[in-house]
């Protein structure tokens, strides 16, 4: 499986698992169904947000190496 970039768009990597918007929303997304989704990449979407862009791409990465 590919390891997640911050250049990704955040519906490429909804699209990676039915269950990863649990990591999402446990990063502070509370919209990753947003239109957003779709053109945002994750750099952009963190920034937008207010998130750790290192925390979240760890604990995606993470997420997907686990399964």
């Amino acid at each position: 499986m590919e390891k997640i970039n911050a250049s990704m768009s955040v519906s490429q990597v909804l699209d990676m698992d039915d269950n990863i918007h649990q990591v999402f929303l446990r990063n502070g997304f509370n919209c990753v169904g947003c239109p957003g989704a779709t053109s945002e990449s994750l750099e952009e979407a963190a920034k937008g947000h207010m998130v750790d862009l290192k925390k979240l791409l760890s604990d995606l990465n993470q997420y997907i190496e686990s399964k």
